[in-house]
């Protein structure tokens, strides 16, 4: 159990941010400025046969899709550096969810809540930095790794870059077999659009406009533990090769806002289904914690 209360975690983020818990509480802690979208998944027969979970029997599922930018500002620039986000809400043929939630970092930075909360304290304080690399030394080869992967660098378009999800999950096949997973949203066709598009929210009418001619996917990519990788440390580089493609995300189109008039919505990475199980990592099963946390904090929210 973290010694960090979600309260705390909360009010430290969003302080980091410059939103005290009295202002702007209408909008998400981190990955405040974000837009929806719809579309449908359809898993391969490899998927099938590791996990009985409902959407990954090969039968073309809807989904709901958020790209976000992952600060806790809700009126930042696209163009500014930041970490972006895809969210994917999975709705199975039994009307049940699952979440799966993924980052351009390529590998996370930290191992537990409250070196998580230090570290967005520090990044957006960079005089705080040298400080909490010294207490947490085993940060700066994920720094380098994510700053040759441009992971904050603003990409050309949400389309176009790479998603990594930070947690493993435990794959149960219909012979009870066993297998940890981790996943990997790569990109694949969509067509670029007409126009420029280099405003302070160029991201989102970039994708508006790409997904008007024609629809963007991507390719669901599982990486399947081997001997020695650790599904419980969301630091832990797998040395694994077995690699393979699980299924397409088709994105057809804007959806409409569900968080119009009050609404919220919630991608949570525990949320999952039967055949796919939780890790024990500690950043993992704090989220929901926090996520709850916050959005107890919503007009018209209550405890």
């Amino acid at each position: 159990m973290s010694a960090l209360s979600p309260a705390a975690a909360v009010d430290r983020l969003r302080a980091a941010f410059g939103r005290p818990a009295e202002r702007d509480t209408d909008h998400r802690t981190l990955h405040a400025k974000g837009g929806f979208y719809a579309g449908t998944f359809t898993a391969t027969p490899r998927a099938a046969a590791l996990s009985t979970a409902g959407h990954l029997q090969g039968g073309e599922v809807p989904i709901l899709v958020r790209w976000s930018n992952g600060g806790g500002n809700p009126r930042g620039s696209d163009k500014a550096p930041d970490v972006r986000g895809m969210a994917v809400s999975f709705t199975l043929p039994d009307g049940t969810v699952t979440d799966l939630l993924a980052q351009t970092a390529p590998r996370f930075v930290v191992r537990t809540p409250e070196a998580f909360v230090a570290f967005t304290e520090a990044a957006r304080n960079p005089r705080r930095m040298p400080g909490f690399l010294v207490r947490h030394p085993d940060a700066i080869v994920p720094l380098l790794v994510n700053a040759r992967a441009k992971a904050l660098v603003p990409p050309r378009s949400y389309a176009v870059a790479t998603y990594h999800a930070v947690h493993a999950y435990q794959w149960l096949a219909a012979d009870g077999t066993a297998t940890w997973v981790r996943y990997t949203l790569r990109p694949g066709s969509s067509t670029d659009p007409d126009g420029t598009y280099d405003g302070r929210d160029r991201l989102r009418e970039e994708i508006a406009a790409r997904l008007a001619a024609g629809p963007v996917t991507f390719t669901l990519e599982v990486q399947v533990a081997g001997a020695g990788d650790d599904p419980h440390d969301p630091m832990s580089v797998w040395k694994s090769r077995d690699v393979f493609d699980a299924g397409t995300l088709i994105v057809t189109g804007v959806a409409e806002d569900p968080e119009t008039d009050g609404g919220v919505v919630v991608f949570d990475p525990t949320r999952v289904v039967d055949g796919i199980e939780l890790s024990d990592d500690p950043i993992l099963l704090f989220r929901p914690l926090a996520y709850a946390e916050s959005v107890k904090r919503r007009p018209g929210q209550t405890s």
